[in-house]
């Protein structure tokens, strides 16, 4: 597995965070600490102290950083951020007291008169200062990239989503099925008057809930499975035994919905990229399982298939997408085609 960089992690890369970032932290911890060299104008002892100074800050900067980077790992949403800010005191009390050691040995060996070292009250405070205004900047970057990825995102889904619902419409009212059905139709009315009055009442049922739910974001799955058996009638009409539909009892979905017209684009599908005859039936089956509505078809792809339309399962995913973070599943084997569902709970 890929380690993440630090980029990937938080969204940004900090490197001129750092180039302008570090002198600035490290001449306001200098100012701090050694304010009385300052205005004594001891710059033999600021000649060193400055340097260390960078030290110090740099040794915070990176430590914090690699922490940050760890907690944001593990941690990276938005409502996590009391974790992260825990993990990140715990680290900032270490590096403080391994720091603050360290360069005292170090203070001493390389200017062994000095006496007048900073109060541990005001290095502890000055370095808490520091600290957290790194750890601010990096929130506060981390989260306006995330909210500006959030809006972009939103803003893309709403296209797909508006764009989907037009290539959807082209498909409530696709020309081959219309054509296919009035062909049926014509054959009927001379061979079986009553099968042909039928025939219409169904095609009717299934112009009319295109027309009623084509504006609903989700529909009850009882109703869906209602325009879907009239939608199978006209099929079967078409291709008699060749087409073979079984759906599982579904009573028990009460509360349940999916998306409207899903079940029409996965049969348009079946149809469209599969071979039907008599010597090589199609077989489709509906059921429920697990949260989803399962879709399955025996597969025998057809040499040429029409030009897609764009829509089918890009359509219902788009759609699934503004509606639940659940995913359409397809799993496709040597046997079968199946398409898995998210079957939406109305009570939530």
């Amino acid at each position: 597995m890929t380690q993440k960089c630090f980029r990937d992690v938080t969204g940004f890369d900090d490197r001129w965070v750092m180039i302008i970032g570090l002198p600035l932290a490290s001449m306001m911890i200098s100012l701090l600490l050694f304010n009385d060299y300052y205005e004594e104008g001891n710059w033999a002892f600021l000649s060193v102290c400055i340097p260390m100074s960078f030290i110090y800050t740099g040794a915070f900067w990176f430590v914090l950083r690699w922490t940050y980077y760890k907690v944001k790992l593990r941690y990276p949403l938005f409502r996590d951020i009391s974790k992260r800010v825990f993990w990140m005191l715990l680290a900032f009390v270490a590096v403080f007291v391994v720091v603050n050691f360290s360069l005292d040995v170090l203070f001493s060996w390389l200017i062994p008169e000095h006496h007048a070292t900073p109060n541990l009250a005001i290095e502890f405070v000055a370095s808490l200062i520091m600290s957290a205004l790194v750890i601010t900047i990096y929130e506060a970057l981390s989260f306006y990239l995330q909210l500006e990825h959030a809006v972009a995102e939103k803003a893309r889904l709403e296209q797909k989503n508006i764009e989907s619902q037009l290539e959807g419409l082209r498909n409530q009212v696709n020309p081959h099925f219309l054509f296919n059905s009035l062909n049926t139709l014509v054959y009927l009315i001379p061979e079986d008057p009553d099968k042909a009055v039928r025939f219409v009442q169904q095609l009717s049922k299934v112009y009319r809930y295109v027309l009623e739910s084509r504006e609903a974001k989700i529909i009850p799955l009882q109703e869906e499975m209602e325009f879907l058996k009239s939608y199978i009638f006209l099929l079967k009409e078409r291709f008699g035994d060749n087409l073979r539909v079984n759906i599982h009892d579904l009573n028990g979905a009460s509360g349940s919905a999916i998306v409207p017209l899903s079940m029409q684009l996965l049969f348009e599908n079946v149809i469209k990229h599969n071979v039907i005859s008599t010597e090589k039936p199609l077989t489709v089956e509906v059921y429920a399982e697990h949260d989803h509505l399962v879709v399955r078809n025996n597969l025998q792809r057809k040499n040429q298939v029409m030009d897609s339309t764009g829509v089918g399962l890009d359509n219902i995913r788009a759609r699934y997408q503004m509606m639940t973070d659940k995913s359409v599943d397809v799993i496709v084997s040597r046997e079968y085609f199946t398409v898995l569902l998210p079957i939406i709970n109305v009570n939530n």
